[in-house]
């Protein structure tokens, strides 16, 4: 049977309302997160020294545009998706075990890497789906039993998140757990910058 024009209006609607509010619960509230309160310059991880000794182009990237990026579904969509694939893709293995000596940050391009390697692959597919830098954050925390851990920290208007290789959900950084320390600052990509009351932290750095 034909639907009156009058129907068929309100079906478009209806599901015009429905593919809104499903883009609404797909991002987190505005209230879900804050930004990271950072200081001053601080030392930089020996594993992120040594990272930018071969790799120079990829530390000192300058970003013009330092706005935090705006949290869409779509964008929400692809931290969610990258978090799970790299985490999928990449077995869990220490430096040690990979390389016979500690701190060795790479990328996992062999498919094994410790939480600094998740990281930087986490960063990388970021950027090249178009995610600036300044909001794509390499960042040392403190675990509840204090061992030192990388996480990547996603800068957005609705606040900071972040992605991590214990977990495929991407939480809001003050809900997840960890104690912040240290991390890129994001107006150059070869520079670190304190998380204000954070600790020592507790993997080796350069003075």
């Amino acid at each position: 049977m034909n639907s009156s024009p009058a129907t068929q209006g309100l079906r478009v609607f209806a599901a015009a309302a429905i593919g809104i509010a499903a883009a609404v619960w797909a991002v987190p509230s505005a209230s879900a997160a804050g930004a990271m309160a950072t200081g001053g310059p601080t030392t930089q991880p020996i594993g992120h020294y040594e990272f930018c000794k071969t790799r120079p182009a990829e530390c000192s990237v300058r970003p013009k545009d330092l706005a935090p990026a705006r949290l869409t579904s779509a964008l929400w969509g692809k931290l969610t998706r990258v978090t799970a694939s790299v985490n999928a893709a990449v077995k869990p293995l220490s430096d040690q075990e990979i390389y016979g000596k500690d701190e060795v940050w790479a990328y996992p391009d062999k498919g094994v890497g410790d939480c600094e390697d998740y990281v930087l692959e986490k960063r990388r597919r970021l950027a090249r789906q178009g995610i600036s830098l300044a909001n794509l954050l390499v960042t040392v925390v403190r675990k509840p039993d204090g061992e030192g851990h990388a996480v990547l920290t996603v800068r957005t208007d609705k606040g900071d998140f972040v992605l991590d290789n214990l977990t495929d959900k991407v939480k809001p950084w003050d809900q997840s757990g960890y104690r912040f320390l240290k991390r890129q600052a994001i107006d150059n990509t070869g520079r670190w910058v304190s998380i204000r009351e954070g600790q020592q932290v507790l993997v080796g750095a350069v003075q």
